[in-house]
């Protein structure tokens, strides 16, 4: 699927069943296209939240069982029309790119949590929607699986906040929790300067090992769902935990050495996949 961004993470690929991608990428593209207007570009605040109080709109139209002439919402109201997805994790999903545009600094973990439920674990459930619409007996929702797939994705967000600490601040986002900054006595003046020293190594050993811990707990999703989709899961699983392999390699210093996967990683990736083995 043609995005024009770098992920570290499958989506669509080839890894789906064929007659699957088309659901899962029109997923996707309401995902990343929103996303982009909350964040990329020099539009002011207001008409940032007025595009996306345009994609509100259009949600309500697909609700309402009209199609959207613009080509991508009316790929989403495909997809929504033949797998019934819930339009609600789409209303989530611009939600949490609302909030992108107002808030800059989360004060706790759990504010940054809520933050991830709407910004990333619709798509997880999604998935699961379009995966279970079409396996006999339709067992793939249910709530263990949505709790798995939460753990992953909001795990994935925060990941994707790790890497990025450099890029977030340009834009003037802090996404670590001020309670975490001051627990290891970091400053934003500490961010300000890339000064990647022992508390900072310290708080970002620790980010790091929670969002490995959320990993671990989705892992078992992985295994329980069957064929690709399983495969899929257990490849983005070790993609996000190499991510996290490259920052503790670092010592946590993202500003200089900011981890991204290549061919030959998921060469490696894949195959750890295939033995379904966990994330060491």
């Amino acid at each position: 699927m043609p995005v024009n961004h770098y992920e570290n993470f499958p989506v669509a690929s080839w890894l789906v069943p064929a007659r699957l991608r088309s659901p899962v990428e029109a997923i996707y593209a309401f995902a990343r296209t929103a996303d982009d207007v909350a964040d990329e570009g020099d539009f002011p605040p207001a008409e940032r939240l007025a595009r996306l109080d345009a994609f509100l709109r259009a949600l309500d139209q697909i609700e309402a069982g009209i199609r959207p002439a613009e080509a991508m919402l009316g790929r989403l109201a495909d997809a929504v029309a033949a797998y019934g997805l819930p339009v609600s994790l789409l209303r989530d999903l611009i939600d949490a790119f609302r909030q992108d545009v107002t808030t800059t600094r989360y004060p706790t973990f759990a504010t940054l949590l809520d933050y991830s439920r709407r910004s990333a674990n619709p798509i997880g459930r999604l998935v699961l929607h379009v995966f279970d619409s079409t396996t006999p007996g339709g067992k793939m929702v249910s709530e263990s699986n949505f709790r798995q797939a939460d753990a992953i994705c909001s795990a994935l967000q925060l990941i994707n906040f790790w890497q990025d600490i450099a890029v977030d601040w340009r834009k003037g986002r802090i996404y670590i929790p001020q309670e975490d900054l001051a627990r290891f006595g970091v400053g934003e003046e500490d961010i300000a300067a890339q000064r990647a020293n022992g508390p900072w190594r310290d708080l970002m050993a620790f980010q790091c090992a929670r969002a490995r811990g959320m990993l671990d707990s989705g892992f078992p999703l992985g295994l329980g769902l069957p064929g690709r989709l399983g495969l899929e899961i257990r490849a983005t699983i070790h993609g996000g935990a190499t991510i996290l392999d490259r920052i503790d390699a670092v010592s946590g210093d993202v500003f200089r050495h900011r981890p991204v996967l290549g061919a030959f990683d998921w060469v490696a990736i894949l195959a750890k996949s295939v033995s379904k083995r966990a994330p060491a």
